[in-house]
């Protein structure tokens, strides 16, 4: 039977997710996978855990109650350049996408995913030239949904700014982003 490395020889990863049964199932596996996992339900708790000790490795969640995991990754790259950040989410766009890899995530995903899926991505190191493209345009809805989530990631997350800028009421936007997007 192969032992696993001491805690203090694993490298270290935090896991960042407001679902309480998803994180303690990830962190299972990943601490099965040879990683000394640290977990938090929000920014302001991970941050607290980072600023500690900074990660090698970390895996946040989009959408979280309170600052978006976007706000995480950015304040993760200031405290560590090399720390390999995977970005999860269930609210998949191109908008949060882009600005995730812009702010430092080493990839992002789309829920669901597994342990696996999560260290292969951690191990990526460019592009896939061979990703499929696709010949479809994006449908009305999801144009829409796109252009929310980047008016979203201009203001920083800030809702009643974005409404402003969208010339939208307040609880509409807050309505159309309760919503799943649109699946193509």
């Amino acid at each position: 039977m192969t032992q696993l490395p001491s805690t203090d020889d694993r490298p270290s990863l935090l896991l960042v997710d407001d679902d309480e049964t998803f994180r303690r199932v990830l962190s299972k596996a990943l601490t099965k996978r040879g990683f000394n996992v640290s977990v938090a339900h929000d920014v302001d708790a991970a941050l607290l855990v980072a600023e500690e000790n900074a990660p090698e490795y970390a895996v946040v969640d989009l959408k979280m109650p309170g600052p978006s995991g976007l706000v995480l990754v950015k304040r993760l790259k200031e405290l560590d350049q090399e720390t390999r950040i995977v970005m999860l989410t269930g609210f998949a766009s191109i908008a949060t996408a882009v600005e995730a890899i812009k702010l430092g995530a080493t990839h992002y995903l789309a829920k669901p995913v597994d342990a696996d899926q999560i260290i292969a991505a951690f191990e990526r190191e460019g592009g896939d030239a061979e990703a499929e493209v696709t010949t479809q345009p994006l449908s009305v809805d999801r144009l829409e949904w796109e252009h929310i989530q980047r008016v979203l990631a201009e203001h920083q997350g800030n809702i009643s700014a974005t409404a402003r800028a969208l010339k939208m009421h307040r609880r509409t936007l807050q309505r159309k982003l309760g919503k799943h997007p649109v699946r193509e």
